[in-house]
Parts: structure tokens; sequence; C-alpha cells
């Protein structure tokens, strides 16, 4: 006996036929989707076991309660695709504030002895005044790119 039952509505049946046909949608996505139609209860269709579904799909059994789990609790969207993460894995170093003080240091004239600023001088720069702990030289010249600025 199972715990959660996939029955899935038109809609839903549709839905993952258009997934499945897809070329934008990801492996995983798409294999939940098939996992899904496998366990499908409408129609008085007899589905098939979880362990015929882990075989024929080559996924393993926790994949299989997982998605019948989530399709039961979420609904279609919440069982095949991925949940888009609230905030990024690392908070960046590049504020809106830092990215002034990049483009103030590199609108002002160079130190004596050089013609114009370099990607490193400007990051050295930033670091001394403290407005970062560190910063590489790539990042200086994607702040001044983003802003189409040169160093001239």
């Amino acid at each position: 006996m199972q715990k959660w039952h996939v029955i899935l509505k038109k809609a839903d049946q549709k839905k993952i036929k258009m997934v499945l046909r897809s070329k934008k949608i990801s492996l995983e996505a798409k294999k939940r989707a098939q996992i899904l139609q496998d366990l499908d209860e409408s129609d008085n269709r007899i589905p098939d076991s979880t362990t015929e579904v882990m075989r024929k799909r080559g996924v393993s059994q926790n994949t299989v309660i997982q998605t019948r789990k989530k399709y039961a609790n979420e609904g279609l969207d919440g069982a095949v695709f991925r949940k888009k993460r609230q905030t990024p894995p690392v908070t960046p170093k590049v504020t809106g504030e830092v990215e002034a003080h990049i483009i103030a240091c590199a609108c002002s004239s160079p130190p004596e002895g050089f013609t114009r600023w370099s990607m490193q001088m400007i990051a050295n720069k930033i670091v001394l005044n403290g407005v970062v702990e560190s910063i590489s030289d790539e990042t200086v010249r994607l702040v001044l790119k983003k802003h189409n600025l040169s160093r001239t």
C-alpha cells in the first residue's frame, strides 16, 4: 500500500507530455515527469510498482518515493521542477557602493608617473581605501565593462 497516490488530471497529463517533448527542459525534470507517468492511477489504470519504475527509469527507490510524495504535497510543478533559490550561495562582493568606488577611482587622475590606471592599480587602491577586503583585477574589469567605461 502506497501512502501517496499519483492521480494525474488531464491538464497535468498534457503538461507532462509537453515537458517530455521540450528540448529546453533538463533531463532530471523529464525523468521525474516519466516517473509520474508510470505511477499514474487515473482512469482505473494499474500503476507500475516502485521497483518496476526504478528498473524502467534507472533511478533509485528514494527518487521514486520523493517524486510521488512531492506530487501529493506540492503538485506537478513541485514534483517535476526544482525550486528556485531565494538567496545566492555566496553573497556578492561587489555591491553598488563598491561599484561606485571603482568607477570614481577609474575616472580620477592616475597616480604620478602613470598615464592611466591599470586594473590591478584600481583593485589595490580599492583595498587600500578599505572598501573591500580583497578584489581581483578581473572583477574591476567586469565592473568597468558593465558601465561601458575605459581606463583612459
